[in-house]
Formats: C-alpha cells, structure tokens, sequence
C-alpha cells in the first residue's frame, strides 16, 4: 500500500467522512489525484466511496471473502510465516475464521505431529493434503460465503478441547483495544477459542487498526500476542505494553 493511500485511509477512519476537496488540500495533491486514491482504496475494500468524498465502510457488512482473500495478501503471508515460527512441533491448536488464519494454516504446513481444531473448512482443506498434520472439523453451520463454520454446535464442540496455541483472525481493533467482528455467531465461537486456549495469537494486518464492526469479541488485554505488519498507533501500544501483550511485527 502506498504511503499516501495508508495516510487517506487513517484520515477518513478518523472522521468518518472527508471530502475530496479536503483531502486534496491536505495532501497538496490535485482532486484528480485524490480521486485515484480513493478508488484504489474502495476496489480494495477499505473505505466507501461516495459522491464528492468517502467513508468508513459499514459496521454492519464486512466486505466479500474473495476481496478479503486478495487484500494485503503479502502482508498476510509475512504475518503468517512468523507466527508459524512460535508454534513448536506437536503442538495443539484451534484455527478459527479468517483469510490471515488460512494463510497461517498454510505457513504451518511443514510442522510435525500437530493437532489442529478448526471452524473453518478452508483451513481443513489447506492442511488435509498433510498426513503428519491431524485435523479435527467443528460441527455447525456452514456459512456459504466463507465456508465458515458457525452456530451453537460449532461452540459445544470447541468448549470440550483445550489446547496449546488458539489463533485467531478479526475484522477491526478499535483504538481503545476491543476487538470487532461482524457475525454474533463467529465472534460467539472465537470467544470459546480463547477460553480454551492456553496461549491466544491474534492475527491481524494493519488496516484492521481503528476498523469499525458492531460485534464485540473482547479486549486485547485477553490475547497474548498480537502479530501483525506494521507497529499499530500509539494508543493501541500503550494499551498492550500496560497490558502486557507481546507484538511482532513481521516487516
């Protein structure tokens, strides 16, 4: 992501809205320019756009898994490549729902004698292909969208393990550290995760930082380490160096 277009989309999540005109004046840049950058930032995902201006994106719609898949892809993969270098061989873990967590199952594929716990059939996909990799499905819901799996049994099935490691994915951390998702149901099933977990990984690319969703999981006081790819602002490393919440930083 270019440098301006990180600076347009922390001043639009810092306002809510902003016009072309302001963000031309701020940025000396002509509207032309601006409007660019708002487009790049809209196809992928991270603001709306609007006639004459643009704005944070819904907090009740996350954006399509196929976007979402493509978004920060390399960023993702760097998160994924150094989380997969905390988690030991036979280790156990949960691996909820998330584009990163599927990244991180990827990363994990050379490790041996794991035992994986998954509400997501995207990451039992990636890691079937393993014989030295053992995979244990939740019952539920499938949500089509995502292959995401969800609902009350996806919950009573989690809360029967406890486990070594439970990573898990997010959709926004508001400046004052909750953690934010968009389905009642996924954010019900990562909550078991990290009641069952006895370390919590949460992995989250950078323009999760101040993403607004109306669903709250939880604090970050309540995760372990927090890896990510760039350092977050500084209200949130406040928050997790009083908190005592490691960060990594994969650059």
């Amino acid at each position: 992501m270019a440098a301006r277009h990180r600076k347009i989309l922390k001043v639009v999540q810092g306002k809510g809205y902003v016009t072309i005109d302001d963000l031309a004046r701020e940025f000396k840049v002509t509207p032309q320019t601006i409007r660019r950058d708002i487009n790049d930032l809209s196809d992928a995902g991270l603001i709306h756009r609007y006639h004459g201006g643009a704005g944070t994106l819904s907090s009740t719609e996350n954006f399509a898994y196929s976007d979402r898949k493509i978004l920060c892809l390399q960023e993702k993969e760097r998160i994924a490549a150094l989380v997969a270098r905390h988690i030991p061989d036979h280790a156990s873990l949960f691996i909820n729902i998330g584009t990163t967590t599927e990244e991180v199952a990827k990363a994990l594929c050379n490790h041996q004698r794991l035992r994986v716990i998954t509400n997501n059939l995207n990451v039992a996909s990636i890691l079937s292909n393993f014989d030295h990799i053992d995979i244990i499905v939740a019952g539920g819901l499938i949500r089509h969208r995502d292959c995401g799996i969800i609902g009350e049994a996806t919950i009573d099935f989690i809360q029967q393990f406890k486990v070594d490691y439970g990573i898990i994915g997010i959709s926004g951390i508001d400046m004052d550290g909750t953690l934010l998702d968009f389905d009642y149901r996924e954010v019900r099933a990562a909550r078991a995760i990290i009641d069952n977990s006895r370390r919590t990984f949460l992995v989250a690319d950078h323009t999760k930082f101040g993403r607004n969703a109306m669903v709250r999981l939880g604090g970050i006081a309540e995760i372990d380490a927090l890896f990510t790819d760039q350092a977050p602002p500084a209200s949130l490393m406040e928050i997790l160096a009083t908190q005592d919440v490691k960060l990594h930083v994969a650059t």
